[in-house]
Parts: structure tokens; sequence; C-alpha cells
């Protein structure tokens, strides 16, 4: 299945989200590079728009709990538009509607600026934003854990063999 497309665009310290398709952790790295962005000062609201998103895997849905910790984090919660009754019940099976406020309406305007998030074609970047992610997500909800101790454990594995290619 074809890679979804996110989109980002900001405005008055509001930044958009939009994915369209199905998000998984080819599309991650893109998004963990902007979460690790969010500046307290400069931030003042997050809307990810998932009206058009048919998925989301594990590493995804972890990116998303990353903002969403980081936005907790500075004093408010990120927005999720307009999910899909499969997409909020994908996200509140791993805790994540303790981090999330939903809502069906966002402040976007239809003249915004999108900006294409390009994804990561690099390896390693890929295995640290699903190590990440799945760290993150056994951090917001301890039964997270048996979901996916075993892949933190494989994640690392590999980045350790690849560190001692190099």
């Amino acid at each position: 299945m074809k890679q979804a497309k996110v989109l980002i665009a900001r405005e008055n310290g509001k930044y958009h989200i939009k994915v369209e398709g199905r998000a998984n952790f080819e599309c991650s790295p893109t998004l963990r590079n902007f979460a690790s962005s969010i500046d307290e000062h400069d931030c003042k609201g997050i809307f990810i728009d998932l009206s058009e998103c048919v998925g989301m895997d594990s590493t995804f849905m972890g990116i998303l709990a990353l903002i969403g910790l980081k936005t907790k984090k500075i004093g408010f919660l990120t927005n999720i538009v307009n999910a899909s009754e499969n997409n909020k019940k994908l996200l509140n099976g791993l805790g994540l509607q303790k981090i999330f406020n939903y809502t069906t309406s966002s402040e976007i305007e239809s003249q915004q600026r999108w900006v294409d998030a390009v994804s990561s074609s690099d390896k390693k970047e890929k295995a640290e934003t699903v190590l990440q992610a799945h760290e993150t997500l056994m951090e917001v909800d301890q039964q997270n854990i048996p979901k996916f101790q075993n892949v933190v454990d494989f994640v690392k594995k590999d980045l350790t063999k690849e560190d001692k290619k190099d």
C-alpha cells in the first residue's frame, strides 16, 4: 500500500498536520523530527487532522504519542481532529486518550500553506524512530510494555549491529 502523505502548516504559533492515507513507520521519521523541534515558547497548539487517514501502525501512533507528551509538558493537549472511529479505537487501545483531545473541528483555514513532509530513506533513522515510538507508547501506558517489549529489544539489538558495522 502507498505510504501516507503528511502535510504540515504553521500559522500564529499553531501547527496543523494533515495525514492522508495509511500512516506507518515510513512517514514517521519526519514527524519525529518535528516533535523534537517543538518549542514551548513558540508553540500555541497542535492539530492533527486524521480525516483522510485510513489507518496507522504502532510506530506512527508512538510518534503521535511523542508529540502528545511534549505538548502536555508545555501545558496543553494535542488535538486529534476528525479521527474515524477505527483510528480512535487504535489510539485508545494504546491508552493514548490520556494525552489527546479528540475534536471534529480545527482552526485550519482553506488557504493554509501546506508543506509536504519528506520522508527519510535512512535505515538507521527509521530504526531509531521505531525504537523511540515504541518506548514512548510504553511510557504513556504500562499496559503497552508486554505488547512492545520484544519490538524494543529487537530494534536495540539491530541498532547495536549497525553501530558495530560503522
